[in-house]
């Protein structure tokens, strides 16, 4: 197992905004793109990503990739997200009848997506895996779900509202994303004057918001290198057996994340290939 923040404390800040991610907690109102841009003029990063992306009007966890880490953002995107929400019935039913149509849309459903939506319009199966009721007060319901990527809340809330007479969605914020949750979060404001500090010297604020994009090893299995292999790998050489500190099994097209030591090198796709175990999909060069 890495230890991030000993990895974290033998980089300089300058180096951390070459591969970092910041979680930051959106507020209702820009664009989940509004904010990544934000986030890298403000820094003055070449390149900045965001995470899964929020509805203008949706807050919560949206995590901006610094850096090169916008190059790991495949491998942490398709993640389950969690959301705290509130929907309004358009017919008062009594809360357990609302429990009992609620737990129809746990599992696969089926969903097309919304017209606005940026993905093609077809339907597709998506995981609700957890959906309850928090609060009723009327036809006003605070309720919580789980679900996995890609699974849109405002048309899980219409399609509920068709089976009980109409519901909408009133607000919504995401309290999940993959790893990132609400603990860690950093609002804008608090960014900005981070930001500020840092160009005046003191980075103390802006370290503590920069999460080293290594946390990629505690989503994916990692393999060790050997240390006369490191060149090849940074050159864009296959993991042959020969560079392994230790011959793990791996199945065919999982993802590894490789490291000398506490360096990353690379993420790779396994190929099992007679000596070559797996071929380079990103490079830390």
């Amino acid at each position: 197992m890495l230890d991030i923040e000993k990895i974290k404390a033998e980089k300089s800040t300058e180096e951390l905004l070459k591969f970092s991610i910041i979680n930051i907690d959106k507020p209702s109102g820009p664009t989940s793109f509004t904010v990544s841009e934000f986030i890298k003029n403000s820094l003055n990063v070449n390149k900045t990503s965001h995470l899964g992306t929020l509805d203008p009007m949706v807050s919560g966890v949206l995590p901006i990739l610094v850096g090169r880490a916008c190059r790991l953002s495949d491998y942490f995107m398709h993640r389950d997200k969690e959301y705290v929400g509130i929907m309004r019935l358009h017919e008062d039913i009594q809360e357990e009848a609302l429990k009992k149509e609620i737990n129809n849309f746990v599992g696969k459903i089926t969903q097309l997506p919304p017209v606005r939506s940026r993905v093609k319009r077809e339907e597709r199966i998506r995981e609700v895996k957890k959906f309850r009721i928090i609060e009723k007060n009327g036809k006003d319901v605070l309720f919580s779900t789980l679900v996995q990527a890609g699974t849109y809340i405002r048309k899980l809330i219409h399609d509920l509202g068709e089976k009980i007479g109409g519901a909408h969605m009133l607000e919504l914020r995401r309290t999940k994303a993959g790893m990132f949750e609400e603990k860690g979060l950093h609002n804008l404001y608090d960014f900005e004057d981070a930001v500020k500090e840092y160009k005046q010297g003191n980075d103390s604020k802006l370290r503590d918001m920069l999460v080293p994009a290594e946390i990629i090893s505690s989503l994916i299995p990692v393999a060790f290198i050997k240390q006369e292999s490191l060149k090849k790998c940074l050159t864009g050489s296959p993991i042959f057996s020969s560079f392994l500190e230790k011959k793990d099994p791996y199945n065919k097209d999982d993802k590894i994340v490789v490291f000398l030591k506490n360096q990353f090198v690379g993420c790779y796709r396994v190929v099992n290939e007679g000596e070559v175990i797996a071929v380079p999909e990103f490079v830390f060069n």
